[in-house]
């Protein structure tokens, strides 16, 4: 994961990484219209995340969020304001969002 120099920057790289859909938030589950689906805390995985400020206005901050379903038929972004979430999004939720990303493992091929 490289650090980057702005949220357009990350959100193209990640786009080109396969990452391609939108999810937005909702209270109990993230929701991609998309594919017209939900999933839940459980059936998600945070591959990355990214945390921005705008240097002109240091109230202004946002994390950018590359999520993978459990199953692996989903790959998006999800980009939310920086601790605005917990007004309105469950515990659960706000839960994942806060754990460290997880760890890919890539293959290696063994002779």
């Amino acid at each position: 994961m490289g650090k980057y120099s702005s949220l357009s920057v990350a959100i193209n790289d990640l786009t080109k990484k396969g990452y391609t859909y939108n999810f937005n938030m909702k209270e109990d589950f993230i929701e991609c219209l998309e594919k017209n689906c939900e999933l839940k805390p459980e059936e998600f995985e945070i591959d990355e995340k990214h945390r921005f400020q705008e240097m002109s206005d240091v109230d202004n901050e946002s994390v950018l969020y590359a999520i993978s379903s459990t199953d692996g038929n989903i790959k998006g972004l999800l980009v939310n304001a920086y601790g605005t979430y917990a007004d309105y999004a469950s515990f659960k939720l706000v839960q994942k969002l806060n754990r460290p990303e997880r760890k890919i493992k890539k293959n290696v091929n063994c002779i």
